[in-house]
């Protein structure tokens, strides 16, 4: 099990190299971030963009361009659905958002004919994010902080496994994961409180595998231990989860936010559920997020 996002780095160096393909790869911010990733040796790297912007930016920044493949679409849009298209023809395992906005790069994941869904009946995106919280004393893999609004059961199901892989992959061979409500007691007048103690019961029944599921639990209690022995909630998971599962975007996104900004903590973030992993990131995010990200998506990528 790794505990810092920099062993991620070094993990990700022991699997076999991957190809990533940013969409409309026009800016610094994901040049500088691919261009870092490609230098610590985690990834070959396309650019799919305007390339004599792309050459113009690699200049004033001194990056060496032939780094890169570079496939030229000045377009914004058809940039978008051409990354998706190389992906799709086995030329690369990873996408990336690049400069293009975030409404059309996930309609370029998503469009049924051309996109990347794998073409199930509950096929679904959701979005993965890896913490390294300075107050807390291991990663935490986290979801849905970006993608899915409200998630009824069924849904919370799919998010599960992939939390479950996600952590899989950062070597903790059995991942504690706390199914995240207000409160550790089970208020049936709590919609998160039923599905959090519907998922608990499942694993209890050895319907979800290869973890150890509790809940609902409170934030407080899932992580940490003088909480959970204060409220005397026992249990495996209680004060040392591996894994948060939010009951909606505003619980987990408000987390997120308040862990970067208020807790100084580091991330790497990855949508799943499309044929590749697929890196959404933001003008906001560092660039240790970026390589984290890139890191974390070559790591889970077939």
């Amino acid at each position: 099990m790794i505990t810092k996002l920099d062993d991620l780095l070094e993990l990700v160096k022991t699997k076999e190299k991957k190809r990533l393909v940013a969409a409309y790869a026009n800016d610094s911010h994901t040049i500088g971030a691919v261009s870092a990733a490609i230098d610590k040796g985690i990834v070959d790297a396309t650019l799919v963009g305007d390339i004599d912007t792309i050459k113009k930016v690699c200049a004033e920044e001194g990056i060496d361009p032939n780094k890169f493949e570079l496939v030229q679409e000045a377009d914004e849009t058809k940039a978008g659905v051409k990354a998706v298209s190389l992906i799709r023809e086995g030329k690369g395992n990873i996408l990336m958002k690049g400069l293009l906005s975030t409404d059309k790069y996930m309609r370029a994941i998503l469009n049924k004919e051309t996109g990347l869904m794998p073409g199930k009946k509950n096929d679904m995106l959701t979005h993965m994010a890896v913490f390294e919280v300075p107050a807390y004393h291991k990663l935490l893999v986290c979801s849905d902080v970006a993608v899915m609004p409200a998630p009824d059961l069924k849904q919370k199901q799919t998010i599960l496994t992939y939390l479950i892989n996600t952590a899989k992959s950062l070597e903790i061979a059995k991942p504690k994961v706390a199914v995240l409500a207000a409160t550790e007691q089970v208020s049936t007048g709590m919609q998160a409180c039923v599905d959090a103690a519907i998922i608990s019961k499942m694993g209890d029944r050895g319907q979800i595998k290869g973890a150890i599921v509790d809940g609902p639990l409170a934030l407080d209690v899932a992580i940490n231990a003088e909480s959970a022995k204060t409220k005397k909630v026992g249990g495996e998971v209680a004060g040392d989860a591996d894994c948060l599962l939010f009951p909606n975007i505003e619980s987990g996104n408000v987390f997120y936010k308040a862990c970067t900004k208020f807790a100084g903590a580091e991330l790497a973030c990855m949508v799943v559920g499309a044929k590749v992993p697929c890196i959404l990131t933001s003008r906001g995010d560092s660039a240790k997020t970026k390589l984290y990200s890139i890191a974390l998506a070559a790591l889970n990528a077939k």
